[in-house]
């Protein structure tokens, strides 16, 4: 890890190495039990073969009509995307009014799935500068991850921050409802107690 942080009585890491998937959509599921393609039951045409196995997570997405908040869970995690307007004044990292109430009560979640990881990453449209881009995803991660962990009530929680600037973006950055929706922070939290 590039650097550890202890705040709030728990850990913060950042990680300056790009993962090799978009962040979020590593598999969670696990191999299902393995099929033997000459068991006398399976009835494959002549000549036919069984496809690599492949799992298929099941993936719920709510957004609320402006889009300003999406939810997204799947077996294993919970992540919530917010969008940097509703949080963060254009070019800031620094919270508006209303930011506070929203963080905290995702916050109140993580504290009922009894969390022990959350990753908290933030991204920017491809507007200004790359560099500038990763500097103020990554301060506004920073902040969002600064106020959760005044709610969250586990001491040993970590927390996995870092901004990715315009990368892995979710829609067209063409159009400003596309840049709206790639400006924001995601906030990624298993479900259930005892989970990694």
């Amino acid at each position: 890890m590039a650097s550890a942080n202890l705040i709030a009585a728990s850990t913060a890491q950042a990680d300056d190495v790009k993962p090799s998937v978009p962040p979020g959509t590593e598999p969670s599921a696990s191999a299902p039990v393995p099929i033997d393609s000459n068991a006398p039951g399976l009835k494959i045409p002549q000549g036919g073969t069984l496809a690599p196995i492949k799992v298929l997570d099941i993936a719920e997405v709510v957004e609320d009509l402006g889009g300003e908040q999406r939810r997204q869970e799947t077996n294993q995690t919970v992540m919530m995307a917010l969008q940097s307007e509703v949080l963060f004044p254009e070019n800031s990292a620094v919270f508006n009014a209303q930011a506070a109430a929203r963080i905290q009560a995702i916050a109140q979640e993580i504290n009922q799935q009894k969390a022990t990881r959350i990753r908290v990453f933030g991204f920017t449209d491809d507007q200004g500068s790359y560099e500038h881009g990763k500097e103020l995803s990554k301060q506004r991660a920073d902040a969002v991850q600064a106020e959760l962990s005044k709610t969250v009530t586990n001491p040993s929680v970590v927390f996995d921050v870092r901004g990715y600037s315009e990368d892995y973006p979710i829609a067209d950055n063409s159009t400003e409802e596309g840049r709206k929706k790639n400006r924001r922070v995601e906030i990624t939290f298993p479900r259930g107690a005892g989970n990694d």
